[in-house]
């Protein structure tokens, strides 16, 4: 009969232990101290990817500009090549708009050492940005009176 006292006197495991710690109410979720800690580390990373995000669309507007001005610049000395003549030496500008930009296209004819040929160079201005003489891009060629 022994044997019955012993085991009517120890607990059952599914009933709780009365001589175990109960947890707090502290201990079962977060501090706000912690919840302010993440939620500064969340507003820290969203305002460097907001950032990210703007220099990103800067660059791709910036990247169409030169896009279009190269289209205008090719434009422009397909044109001059077209007509045939040799300009004299100096510059002229005139308007090379492109894409709904309002380009300029400065035109500067140099001499070349062969009467047959001149140097041209053709700088693409955005007539509408605020710095002046701002060169979004410079095209190089060659005009010839040789067919």
């Amino acid at each position: 009969m022994t044997s019955n006292k012993a085991s009517a006197a120890a607990p059952r495991p599914s009933e709780p232990c009365p001589d175990a710690p109960r947890p707090s109410n502290r201990e079962r979720g977060f501090t706000l101290i912690e919840v302010l800690v993440a939620l500064a580390i969340i507003a820290v990373a969203m305002g460097a990817a907001l950032r990210a995000t703007g220099v990103m669309a800067a660059n791709n507007r910036a990247l169409q500009d030169k896009a279009l001005a190269l289209l205008a610049a090719q434009n422009a000395l397909t044109q001059l090549r077209l007509e045939q003549a040799l300009p004299r030496a100096g510059s002229q500008t005139v308007p090379c708009p492109q894409g709904g930009l309002a380009l300029q296209c400065e035109l500067v004819f140099t001499n070349s050492m062969n009467r047959s040929f001149r140097q041209v160079s053709v700088k693409v201005h955005d007539a509408a940005s605020p710095r002046e003489g701002a060169v979004l891009l410079q095209l190089d060629g060659l005009l010839s009176s040789l067919r």
